[in-house]
């Protein structure tokens, strides 16, 4: 039984008070977070402040908005005032953060006729999708690629490659980088002097990649679904991504109607994983990406996964739930789901057609650390793990 005085008690606590305050005082000004609760109040409280960020939530960025900005852009600038024209889509819950999600960016293109940028590497992933024209270009490591609609062109970090136009239209598409992640782990670099060797050996400086690979060699070496050629070097950049640089539309498209017939699970329709073909694994270790197609009238269950993902319409109109929100979607339209949103997609264009989704993930990053899972919500009610 306590037998101290109240009166006493009350001067022990006020003294016990100014001397927490003016610890509290002391740490503030060294930067430090005092992590200590003296009840169940305050230690609730130290727990949420220890995790609190800026989280991405989920948004949508309209093509038929957008497209006018990139083609004023590409009315303005030119080459020689920039290298690239490109519109980021940055989450307006991340403070000014150039980053669609928290680990990931996208971003539109569009590239003007007969202009190839010079070369560069950095350290971040990225990828170009195209979306409009058939003449957009990425020279990689030496391999040139010409690509249109719905192709997949890989730049592994630190490959040089340089992007432009090899056509009289206007090409747009889309980019997608693990920056934000990189930028997190301090790892970010890029780099813009590019050199090569002359017919005499000398180290010369080049704006452009002289061609060093024939047109489409990764899809004559690897686009061969499940035979691996064992007579070349797969040695391509650092040799950390999937050599195969370029993944044809035509080849998914028919990939995806092969599975049309098959159910699968209900809660993510017609799914396929753009993997190195090497080694069956994502074609990053920081993202992954996947063509998703909803049959006619088809809804998805809901899916939670805490990976994050940027969504963009290939063909077909439709809406998705996320967390019983709903965006409405057309082609090219891109929105982003990050992690921890229960999601659905439903199908509702017209005319009983498919509708087609290109979806970026930074599923390979969790994958590595351990910490990715999935769940579904079946009809019932009931939640299953998937992963």
């Amino acid at each position: 039984m306590d037998t101290v005085a109240p009166e006493e008690r009350a001067a022990r606590d006020d003294n016990w008070r100014r001397e927490m305050d003016a610890l509290h005082e002391r740490t503030r000004k060294l930067h430090l977070f005092e992590f200590w609760s003296t009840d169940s109040e305050t230690e609730h409280e130290a727990v949420r402040k220890l995790q609190k960020f800026d989280k991405a939530k989920p948004h949508i960025w309209r093509y038929a908005d957008v497209l006018p900005c990139l083609e004023k852009a590409g009315e303005l600038i030119d080459m020689h005032d920039s290298e690239r024209r490109s519109l980021i889509m940055c989450n307006p819950s991340l403070g000014g953060q150039i980053a669609t999600t928290n680990t990931l960016f996208a971003a539109y293109r569009i590239n003007n006729p007969n202009e190839i940028a010079p070369a560069h590497r950095h350290s971040p992933n990225a990828i170009r999708l195209g979306l409009t024209g058939h003449t957009n270009f990425t020279g990689v490591e030496g391999e040139p690629i010409t690509f249109g609609p719905g192709d997949l062109v890989l730049t592994p970090h630190d490959t040089w490659h340089n992007h432009g136009n090899e056509g009289e239209g206007g090409a747009v598409n889309l980019s997608v980088l693990d920056m934000p992640l990189v930028n997190t782990l301090n790892a970010t670099y890029f780099e813009s002097d590019y050199y090569e060797e002359d017919e005499h050996g000398e180290r010369i400086r080049a704006d452009v990649q002289a061609n060093r690979f024939p047109a489409d060699y990764s899809q004559r070496v690897y686009g061969n679904g499940g035979l691996m050629p064992r007579s070349v070097s797969h040695a391509r950049g650092t040799g950390d991504a999937s050599p195969m640089y370029v993944y044809r539309w035509e080849r998914t498209r028919e990939a995806l109607e092969n599975l049309r017939p098959y159910e699968g699970n209900g809660f993510e329709a017609v799914l396929l994983e753009y993997v190195d073909p090497t080694t069956g694994r994502a074609p990053y270790a920081t993202m992954t990406f996947f063509a998703q197609m909803l049959r006619p009238g088809e809804r998805t269950l809901k899916l939670r996964q805490n990976a994050s993902l940027i969504v963009t319409v290939i063909e077909g109109t439709g809406h998705s739930l996320i967390d019983g929100e709903r965006y409405d979607w057309q082609p090219f339209d891109t929105f982003c789901v990050p992690g921890g949103h229960w999601l659905e997609h439903v199908n509702e264009t017209a005319g009983g057609g498919d509708a087609i989704l290109f979806v970026s993930s930074d599923e390979p990053a969790l994958t590595a650390m351990r910490f990715y899972m999935k769940h579904g919500r079946r009809p019932d009610g009931g939640i299953v793990r998937l992963a």
